[in-house]
């Protein structure tokens, strides 16, 4: 069915250009995520990347943005979307496919990064050896990056780990749903978008998202309290920006050169950057509210870590099933996370 649906998308893209005539560009590619394209992601990150690589072609590729999964399809089918061609590109988190990039969880297990630019680097660095010819051996990634400090908001307040005993909290990755569980909580998976009505009908008593995300779901009118952790992270999720293989392979061998120089480590680090500096605003959204924040000292959070610590060992267990390393690929991404902390 996927390679029937990739012939009739490819007729139909050429009965339109014979019907309509040539178009502005030579090329338009579609970009297809899950957000509203007011989000701060979708606005100050992949518009500006869309738009840098439109300049930098003369205007040969055109990008279409259309955000909210406003194409069809929920979030979770993001990646069979690129991968059969149904859009040319989508920007999708790993973790609406449990399981499915096993190798990206290594960034995802909790209390483990403590810089998110640094994870980055070494993702894009373990992509490049472990992740390009496996998991996402379908398409071709274009970034590879993680959020800013994951942390909880809840209709109630959360100030150590016996508070989470019984509260239905949603969660983004698969990791963060073994985290609520071993700290006694009801874990509830569900896309970003789905969250705020889940809320407002008491589905859920709180989320985990990084302070960026919750500006533009209006997450602090929704719930009046906040933690954050000092410190290692409590979790952070994984993200990648993928183009369909057939795609990219297609373009004059210049175009794909503009798309590879606006992709790659630099362009991962610019997204990461980006995210991580949209949580003071989102934050400052709450602070104005009068929302109650509580912060959880470094000191503290060693009650959490200690909590955590079967998740990690469930992972590499999880993982040894596939052939897969977990404990290798745990030290390997620290070192890489200590060589860009010491470039």
């Amino acid at each position: 069915m996927r390679k029937t649906l990739k012939t009739l998308l490819a007729v139909a893209g050429i009965t339109a250009m014979t019907g309509t005539g040539a178009l502005a560009q030579e090329v338009t590619l579609r970009l297809h995520h899950f957000l509203s394209p007011t989000a701060a992601m979708p606005n100050q990150v992949l518009d500006v990347w869309a738009e840098n690589i439109e300049r930098d072609s003369d205007g040969r590729i055109g990008i279409e943005r259309f955000g909210a999964m406003s194409l069809g399809g929920g979030p979770g089918e993001l990646m069979d979307q690129v991968a059969d061609g149904f859009v040319d590109i989508v920007w999708s988190v790993n973790g609406f496919t449990p399981g499915r990039f096993p190798r990206t969880e290594v960034f995802e297990l909790p209390f483990f990064v403590t810089d998110p630019l640094a994870a980055t680097y070494a993702y894009w660095h373990m992509y490049q050896e472990h992740m390009r010819d496996t998991e996402f051996d379908e398409v071709v990634v274009l970034g590879t990056w993680v959020h800013g400090p994951g942390m909880f908001h809840a209709n109630r307040p959360i100030t150590q780990p016996a508070d989470m005993r019984g509260m239905k909290m949603r969660f983004p990755s698969r990791m963060v749903g073994q985290l609520l569980e071993a700290l006694g909580a009801e874990a509830i998976g569900m896309p970003a978008p789905a969250v705020p009505e889940a809320m407002s009908r008491g589905v859920i008593d709180g989320t985990a998202f990084p302070w960026e995300v919750t500006a533009g779901l209006r997450i602090a009118e929704l719930v009046d309290n906040h933690t954050e952790f000092e410190g290692a992270m409590l979790y952070t999720v994984t993200f990648t920006l993928s183009m369909n293989r057939d795609r990219y392979e297609s373009l004059p061998e210049d175009l794909r050169e503009i798309i590879d120089r606006h992709s790659g480590l630099d362009f991962s680090l610019f997204v990461a950057e980006a995210q991580l500096a949209a949580d003071d605003p989102a934050r400052a959204i709450a602070v104005e509210r009068g929302n109650n924040i509580i912060t959880v000292s470094e000191e503290d959070a060693a009650a959490w870590a200690e909590a955590a610590a079967p998740v990690y060992e469930r992972w590499v267990s999880s993982v040894a099933g596939q052939g897969i390393d977990g404990q290798a690929l745990i030290d390997q991404a620290r070192a890489l996370m200590e060589e860009f902390a010491s470039r």
